[in-house]
Parts: structure tokens; sequence; C-alpha cells
């Protein structure tokens, strides 16, 4: 007899995207794989969010909650969560249809491994984007590689529950970069799968999208991400020795960014900070 397959908790957050998500959700009923539960996290909306969540009856599970951005959002979610892996939805993204069916067996094939992501297929305003190399999806210790930016995709992501029990959850002080402050702290010590097909379809350029509305300063976010990792986090000597050096580089570069703009407070904390670090010989 063949072994019953892993059940998968789907967690969907949104806010105001009654447009997008009908489309998210219709992508996760769809699935060709059966042993999953969908939940869609309602963060505050304001739109025709609820009405669309109560057309589907009982083939997802709708929390609400008051508007505290997509970290709580997924929190909430998590906390709902019956089942032992865990996969993430963006509201305005879409998963194909063998999602859940193929990275649910990599999962199973490797049972060391406690996270794993897919590769993806990218639109802007509606047309395909090709990535650039820096953004090449890669597996096994991808520390390194997560210090500069966000090199995971959110809808890729499928992660075992004992994850979150051994590094924390999402940080709900972070309104944006909550991912990367996560993908950091996860890869410290666990080695990530790639899934080496595109299985998520991403939706960009939009102006609603955290990443747009906080784009414009963005790495004080990854700082304060970075500060609590060197603080927080047990680092080898290396791992902090590459920590310190990104953190120098993101304070510094912002820093004076402020300065130019006459954010003087916020450049003098960014430059003293970027002085107080640990030199490491070459």
């Amino acid at each position: 007899m063949p072994s019953p397959a892993t059940p998968v908790s789907v967690i969907i957050p949104t806010h105001n995207r009654a447009g997008f998500l009908a489309q998210a959700i219709d992508s996760v009923l769809s699935q060709t794989y059966a042993s999953f539960e969908l939940i869609v996290v309602d963060d505050g909306s304001s739109d025709e969010t609820q009405a669309l969540l109560a057309s589907h009856g009982k083939a997802l599970v709708s929390l609400r909650q008051e508007n505290r951005g997509p970290a709580a959002a997924r929190n909430a979610g998590i906390r709902a969560a019956r089942h032992p892996l865990l996969a993430f939805l963006d509201s305005d993204d879409r998963f194909a249809r063998q999602k859940l069916a193929i990275q649910a067996a990599a999962m199973e094939a490797q049972p060391d491994l406690l996270i794993s992501h897919t590769q993806e297929t990218w639109f802007r305003n509606g047309r395909h984007l090709n990535q650039k190399k820096r953004h090449a999806k890669e597996g096994g210790d991808i520390f390194a590689r997560s210090l500069a930016r966000c090199v995971v995709g959110m809808s890729t992501v499928m992660v075992r529950r004992e994850l979150f029990a051994r590094i924390g959850l999402f940080d709900e002080a972070l309104p944006c970069c909550e991912d990367y402050d996560l993908w950091l702290r996860a890869s410290v010590a666990h080695p990530f799968l790639l899934v080496d097909v595109p299985l998520t379809i991403k939706h960009g350029g939009r102006p609603d999208q955290v990443s747009v509305r906080f784009r414009v300063g963005m790495d004080r976010f990854r700082i304060r991400a970075l500060e609590k990792l060197l603080a927080d986090a047990p680092l080898t000597p290396d791992q902090s020795r590459l920590a310190c050096e990104e953190l120098v580089r993101k304070a510094t570069v912002y820093g004076n960014g402020c300065l130019r703009h006459g954010r003087n407070e916020e450049g003098n904390r960014c430059l003293a900070l970027a002085s107080r670090q640990p030199r490491f010989p070459l």
C-alpha cells in the first residue's frame, strides 16, 4: 500500500485584493493534490473580500483580523493550521496546478529538510518578466546569498511546522522585509531544498504591493533584521563576519542616502551603527 500523502495547510494573507484573491483561491482549490486545507486571513479588508470568502463556503477556512500587516496575518494562519506541512501564497499570486503535489513529494523524499522553495514565473503589469541572474534560486546553504536581498519567493515556500518551533514566527514589528528576516533566521542552520521547477506565478508592478509602497528606504527594515540576527542568532564566526559586513554596507549606503535627503537623525544613527561594528581582517 502506498503511504498516505502528507497533508498541507495553505495560508493566504490578504488585504483589499478581492479582484486578485479569487484567482489565488482558485489556483489552490484546483490543485491535483487532494490532501490540503486552505486558510485565508483577511487582514482588515474594506472591499468585497468577505463576500468572496463567504461564497466559497466550507471549501476554505476564513479568518479575519484588524489590519496588522502581512507578518501578523501569516502568523495567524500558522497558528490556525492543522497540518504538518505549511505552504504560503500571496493573494495576488497563483499556484501551478501540480505545485502542492510536486513540492510535497519532494519534501517527503527529503524528510530531514525543514524548508523548500521552487522556481517561479514572473509577470509585471501583465507582461512576462525575465528574471535577472541575481534572483536565481539555489538550494542548500543559502545564508550568504540571503544577506544582500531576499532570494526566496514567499509564494514558493513549503515548510515543516517544526521550523517555526525552532526559529520563531514572522516578525510582526516589520511592515516590510519580514520574509527577508525569516529566511535569514532559517538559513543560519537549515539548508533549503530547491524544487527546480517553476510552480508559482508571481504578479508585480502595482502600487498597492508592500514592496512598492516601501521601495524607498526598504533597507532600513533589512538593517533591523541584521541587527536582530547578530544579537540573537547562534552564528558561526564566518556567518558573523558576513552579517557584519553586510550590515556595515547597508547602514553606510542607507545612512548617507538619508543625509542627502535631509533625514539627518536617521542617517547619523545608521552611520553610527556601521561604525560600531567589528572589522574583520581580509
